[in-house]
Formats: structure tokens, sequence, C-alpha cells
């Protein structure tokens, strides 16, 4: 098997776990209309009971999910809004789309998610409202709490990013400096009928974390906030207004976000209708296809990238010397997200850091390729969704005068795999359901 044979299987078993998270796909595979009847799981919903029918939604898939609800309801549609990626956009004929900042939020979003809101304004006890959900709605959809600013949760966001905090911890204090987050977009439709569907682009599909959980009862409260901020020594990188706000919560000034006993979840349903367990699953039968003796690792991978590439190198280093735990031809197949502490200026994300942590691991070793994206096509502020690398790849760099350890030092990883032609690149998926890589040992 060379060396091209196997860089092409990792990319078709990448492309095969992206196809099984379509989200027009997912949104059909769940919700099933017959007639006037809309069928969601185990729950019927007349339509002949509603007056209006309002679409809202936010996240990278929102479009292709509103896309699906076109298809299911048709003319049946009042009115519809959605938020997305710059760039994540498909064709729809009733629900308006608006494009905005991610995963900094902009202007763009605070003004889509304005319009949200007034949307829901108009909405009341007879009328269904359907809310799409998916990875990126945490940026997408916001409305500052309080006196604080845009500016304010933008510099939040960059210093929650920049220490490497978790995607659970970053939307803790996302809810609760937030007027929409948090289960709080669920009272503004209130006493409405909400249905939520969501694309999961977190580990264990925790509801309050996706999108930071708008339709939700959340767990967290303004004390895990603070805990947080003192965890990652961030009180002089936050601005005094979120540091006070968040001290107001703490003493019982400002309301928390809505719990699980509020009424205001009487009239709601939310439903995952895709997750990284399914590409992962999708990509496992792919690699099995095209021959291979295939593990899937786990979907709850996380952790400091690099030394989540060591673990995975490590298993490819034990198949080529013991044949434990599969026999060559292997594959490894991971799901989940990894987090990078920032302490360089280059330019990449977790994905390709992974790769290239992954390739000085393995330089010199013969059959082996490893592949990590993001089924989002977008791998931090790059327009690549990832990279793939082999035992040839260092050798290869250090020939185009690129220094891998330097690279890798200053999270510029993106411009190591650039003179490569070794980045994955295949544009806005419209999906998101976190990270998929691919270890090929032949």
């Amino acid at each position: 098997m060379t060396l091209d044979k196997l860089k092409s299987d990792a990319r078709a078993i990448f492309e095969a776990g992206l196809k099984a998270v379509d989200p027009v796909i997912a949104v059909n595979n769940h919700l099933k209309r017959s007639g006037e009847i809309l069928e969601l799981g185990d729950s019927k919903y007349d339509l002949r009971n509603y007056e209006n029918i309002f679409v809202i939604g936010m996240g990278k898939a929102a479009a292709s999910m509103a896309k699906a609800i076109e298809e299911i309801l048709g003319n049946r549609l009042t009115r519809g809004i959605v938020n997305v990626k710059y760039g994540h956009t498909v064709p729809l004929n009733i629900i308006k789309t608006n494009e905005a900042a991610h995963p900094v939020p902009d202007e763009a979003g605070l003004r889509g998610t304005k319009e949200i809101i007034e949307l829901l304004k108009g909405s009341g006890e007879n009328d269904l409202v359907i809310c799409l959900i998916s990875g990126g709605g945490s940026a997408l959809l916001l409305s500052p709490a309080g006196n604080l600013t845009l500016e304010d949760k933008q510099a939040v966001i960059k210093s929650l990013l920049e220490c490497g905090a978790t995607i659970h911890e970053i939307n803790s204090i996302r809810k609760q400096i937030s007027s929409v987050k948090g289960g709080r977009l669920a009272e503004l439709v209130y006493p409405s009928t909400l249905i939520s569907l969501i694309l999961s682009d977190v580990i264990g599909d925790d509801l309050d974390v996706i999108a930071s959980g708008p339709t939700v009862p959340d767990t967290h409260t303004f004390h895990d906030c603070r805990n947080i901020i003192e965890k990652y020594k961030m009180e002089e990188r936050v601005p005094r207004r979120v540091i006070d706000y968040i001290e107001m919560g703490c003493r019982g000034e400002i309301e928390d976000t809505p719990k699980a006993q509020s009424p205001i979840f009487k009239r709601t349903q939310n439903a995952v209708v895709g997750s990284n367990i399914l590409a992962v699953s999708a990509a496992k039968e792919k690699a099995r296809e095209l021959g291979y003796n295939t593990l899937i690792l786990s979907t709850f991978i996380h952790g400091e990238t690099e030394e989540v590439a060591k673990v995975h190198t490590a298993i490819a280093k034990e198949i080529r010397s013991s044949g434990n735990p599969l026999n060559k031809p292997a594959c490894i197949i991971s799901g989940g997200e990894t987090t990078v502490t920032i302490e360089g200026k280059g330019h990449g994300g977790r994905n390709q850091e992974f790769v290239l942590a992954a390739a000085l691991d393995i330089d010199g070793l013969d059959n082996v390729v490893v592949l990590s994206g993001g089924t989002d096509g977008n791998d931090g502020p790059t327009d690549a969704a990832g990279a793939i690398a082999d035992g040839t790849t260092i050798g290869r760099a250090n020939k185009l005068g690129l220094k891998a350890y330097e690279h890798l030092s200053d999270n510029n990883s993106y411009n190591f795999f650039k003179p490569l032609g070794d980045l994955l690149i295949t544009g806005p998926t419209n999906t998101n359901v976190m990270d998929l890589r691919v270890l090929l040992i032949s």
C-alpha cells in the first residue's frame, strides 16, 4: 500500500464522516410530517392548533437545517430568521439568513440577534416556534446582559480562547453575561410552544453547553464564572464591568439563569438530531469498507492538543511494533475537541496543531498517516479544516527551510502545512459536530 493510497484513504474516511452529519439529512431523520401532524420522537404536534409557525436559528449549520424545515413545512411557515457564520449559507425561500462572525462576535451578530428578539416579541400562546441550534451558536446569538457591551463580550471570549479554557468553561461565562443564553431564549419564546432541533458540537452532547443552551435549563451559576476566572488568572484580562457584573450575580443582586423547575420549559422540547458519534461511526464503516481493521478510540477526546497527539501516535507505534490493539492495516478513529493554549503569534487551529505535533512524533516512520479536521470546515481562524501528515512530512519540510518546532511553539501550523500542500481544505461544510481524527497504519 503506497503512501499516496494511505493519504487518499484518510481523506475518504474523513469525508464519509462529514456526509453522515449533513444537517438536512439529520433534521429529516428526526422531524416527520404526515398531513397536519408533525412528529418529533414520541411527541406529535397538530399544526392546525397554531396560528403562526416561526423559525429561529443560530450556528454554522443553521441555514442547512432551515432548508430542511422549509422542505418539511413549505408555505405553512410564517416567518423565520437564522444567524450563521460568514460563508455558511444555502439558498432559502422564506427564512432570512444573517451572516456574522465566529468565534469572536461582531456587530452583525448583534443586529441579527435583535431581529430574532423582535420576531419573538410578535409570537403568542397559539404559535409554534422551531429553534435550530448548532455549533457556533454562542458567538452568533448575542445580546449582552445589563450594562455590558459587545466590546466586553469580545474581550472575554478572546481571553478565554487564548488561555486554553474548555468549551464548557467558555460557555458557562457566556451564559451568565447574556440576555438570550442559558435558557433565556426560551423565556422570550414563552408562552409559545417551542421545539429545538440541536446539532451537537460538544463532548457528551450536554444540552446546556451546545450554543450556550439558549432553550434549556441552565446548570451553571455566577459562582462557576468566578471560579473559572480565578482558575485561569483572568482578573486583569477581563473588562472590569464583566467582573463587577459577575460579582453582583454572586451576591444575588442579579437574577440567575432559568433552572429546571422554571415553568417556561413545560412547553419546550429539545432534541439532538446529530452528533460526533454519527460522524465517527460512519468513518469507521468507510475504513472497514476500504479494508482496514478499525477501532473507535473515543468521541470524548479533550485536553491540550499536543499531549493528545502524543497519545494517538503512541498507539500507532504500538500497532506497528506489536499488532496491538489492532493488526495491520489498521485505522484508529477519534472524535471530540481538544484545546490550544496560545503562546505564539502564528496562524493555525487545534487540528493543524494536532497534526504538526503528530508529524514530529512519527518522523521517519514508514506507512503511517495522520489526519485531523474540524467537521465545520474551519480550523481556528483559517480557511482549512485541518491537515494531513506522514513519516516524510518533517523531512520534506526541512528541505523547504520550515522548522517544525518553531512553527509549533509559535502556534503557526497553518504556515507550516501550506507550503507542503498538506492542508485539509473542504470549504464551509454547513455542519458542525466537533473534530474527526484518522490514523492509518499499513
